[in-house]
């Protein structure tokens, strides 16, 4: 007993010798601009944020959240569904009381910090970074200034960046003048950015299937962008699975998952690469 006491100390104090900090990047917006001036409401999956979170504090990481502003983020209510967690309602029901514990949604009191503060702090301070779906990250993620700052320095230096669902399209912060780029794909260009750090990468995101499968979740809307396109278009060597199946793709820094059901996957594979 005393030996098996004696091991699950040494285990948790190489845990924590190992331990480093995780940012997680959120977008703080809760509507979503789709085609012909229609509005959707939105924010970031449950499953998608809380899995992986779950997951780093169990591994023994400092999780840090970040929006853009530093306001709070919102999740969009219809994430909480038991199938997005595999039908575990267990699962479901501690994602939310986790979520509730760190209070990260409360418009006031919330742990979220800006990304200007983030700089402040200083990039070499935190040791990976993550950032889930639900369809928010395509309202303004993936055209701010910051975040692409923020990741150029994270590919740099080879430090481990996990995205997931629409959360991959966060890569195109990092091109140029983004916002212009952006409202080029978003208006039906194709155009090639002048550079991409990413270009040739492997990755995945939400696929086009899947958009096509889940125009239910618009509203009778359509959305001016999709992931993949967007993604593509940039110069990201993109790889689809099944839809609606367990996806994540890894190259070099970069740990991508193709849906809800690829979050879990995607924090263990940054796990993998932390430890």
């Amino acid at each position: 007993m005393k030996k098996t006491i004696l091991a699950g100390l040494l285990a948790a104090a190489a845990n924590l010798a190992t331990a480093g900090t995780v940012l997680v990047v959120v977008s703080d917006q809760d509507k979503l601009d789709l085609k012909d001036g229609k509005v959707m409401q939105t924010g970031f999956f449950l499953n998608e944020l809380m899995e992986p979170v779950q997951a780093f504090i169990a591994a023994g990481h400092t999780v840090v959240f970040a929006t853009p502003s530093g306001k709070a983020p919102s999740a969009d209510q219809k994430s909480d569904d038991v199938n997005f967690w595999g039908g575990n309602e267990k699962a479901r029901q501690e994602s939310k009381a986790l979520l509730a514990t760190l209070k990260l949604t409360a418009k006031a009191g919330s742990p979220a910090i800006s990304l200007a503060q983030v700089k402040r702090i200083g990039y070499d301070k935190f040791d990976a970074v993550f950032v889930p779906g639900g369809h928010i990250p395509m309202q303004d993620l993936l055209k701010n200034k910051d975040l692409g700052e923020l990741l150029t320095s994270f590919h740099n230096n080879g430090k481990v960046t996990g995205l997931t669902c629409h959360g991959t399209i966060a890569l195109l912060s990092t091109i140029p003048d983004a916002r212009g780029y952006v409202g080029k794909l978003e208006s039906g260009q194709r155009p090639q950015p002048a550079q991409w750090i990413y270009t040739g990468y492997k990755m995945t995101a939400f696929t086009n299937e899947e958009e096509e499968q889940a125009k239910g979740y618009l509203n009778g809307g359509q959305m001016k962008l999709f992931p993949q396109d967007g993604l593509v278009a940039a110069g990201g060597n993109f790889v689809e699975a099944k839809a609606w199946s367990e996806n994540v793709v890894e190259d070099r820094e970069l740990i991508s998952g193709q849906n809800p059901q690829s979050a879990k996957a995607v924090a263990l594979a940054m796990l993998k690469k932390l430890h």
